[in-house]
């Protein structure tokens, strides 16, 4: 598991595996959120298994695809709702895992649902410290 932090309770990770799941938990991960169109992954790894595994294992399971090149102020806004839902029945050290192919596409929606809320250079920089860089995105975020 290649996890990326970019807060305290944020992180990012590429496609992760249903036997990762238990120590994901063990690990203090209490929300999952998994950005990876059901199309582009063999159906063992899916939305709906992933869900299933993650019941078992105690996490909670939202399922945001974002398509590559796909990803929207709407699916961003939605990224940003989804932690705040997560964040506002948080325990202290209870951490959130948004993933896709190779966590970029969640890094970036997790980008955008910070502007506004953090300066673009603090944005820009924590991306880069978790290895994507995001400078792309600099004229969308405010």
């Amino acid at each position: 598991m290649d996890l990326r932090r970019l807060t305290d309770t944020i992180f990012v990770a590429p496609q992760i595996d249903i036997a990762d799941l238990p120590r994901l938990a063990d690990a203090g991960f209490t929300t999952l959120i998994d950005n990876r169109p059901d199309g582009e992954i063999e159906a063992a790894l899916q939305s709906a298994r992933m869900a299933e595994a993650a019941q078992a294992a105690g996490l909670a399971f939202h399922y945001l695809p974002i398509e590559p090149g796909g990803l929207t102020p709407a699916l961003a806004d939605r990224l940003g709702s989804l932690i705040d839902e997560a964040a506002q029945g948080a325990e202290p050290g209870d951490k959130i895992l948004a993933y896709c192919r190779s966590g970029t596409r969640s890094a970036s929606a997790w980008a955008l649902s910070q502007s506004g809320r953090r300066p673009r250079a603090e944005i820009l920089e924590t991306a880069a410290r978790a290895g994507y860089d995001l400078s792309g995105l600099a004229g969308y975020l405010s």
